[in-house]
């Protein structure tokens, strides 16, 4: 069980932070990044919890994502990947992956067809799942960064942020009543030109 009795240790102060094992890094190091983007993404589905109080599913699924995105945070905390190590590393696995895409199969299966693409808006727990899903892109780049400046990086947690992300749409568009509600983009609507520029 982890134990947090002190806040501030002040040793970060020196624009550095410790990974899991001891070693420090920048805190702008690209596997700072990738799982600082992380710690965002599970922030903004907390926010979307707040607002699927009368939503058993929702809430259900939200919660073991959360749990799941600590995993996901520790693993890419984590740069030892020595199976001889003294401690056993929390790691991202299929299962967690599986379940993902279980949970987007079965959504799914009861949504409107898409005709368009769907514009981040409608109920207030789309918006917020919408912006959540944005941020779990932006964790998945940061991932393809760290994996190309450091190749021995399991691809497991860029699998599980893109599966995520799908997710966290297909529950958006749920969240406007099955896809009912979509707001819907409209190409040149007002005034934008398609085709060639030239």
């Amino acid at each position: 069980m982890v134990k947090l009795n002190k806040i501030y240790t002040r040793t970060g102060d020196n624009g550095s932070t410790a990974l899991v094992g001891g070693p420090r890094r920048q805190k702008d190091d690209a596997r700072v990044t990738s799982y600082g983007a992380v710690d965002e993404t599970n922030a903004f589905i907390g926010v979307a919890r707040t607002l699927a109080t009368k939503m058993a599913r929702f809430d259900s699924i939200l919660a073991r994502i959360q749990n799941d995105l600590f995993d996901l945070g520790s693993d890419l905390a984590n740069p030892v990947y020595d199976q001889n190590t003294p401690y056993k590393a929390l790691r991202t696995t299929q299962i967690q992956i599986d379940w993902l895409e279980q949970q987007i199969d079965q959504l799914n299966a009861d949504l409107e067809p898409l005709n368009s693409f769907v514009l981040p808006a409608g109920t207030p727990i789309a918006a917020a799942l919408h912006v959540a899903r944005t941020v779990a892109r932006r964790a998945e780049r940061d991932c393809v960064t760290l994996i190309a400046a450091e190749p021995q990086t399991p691809t497991l947690p860029l699998i599980y942020l893109n599966r995520l992300s799908d997710l966290l749409f297909v529950l958006a568009r749920f969240a406007n009543d099955k896809g009912r509600s979509d707001v819907l983009w409209k190409p040149g609507k007002h005034g934008g030109q398609s085709g060639n520029m030239s």
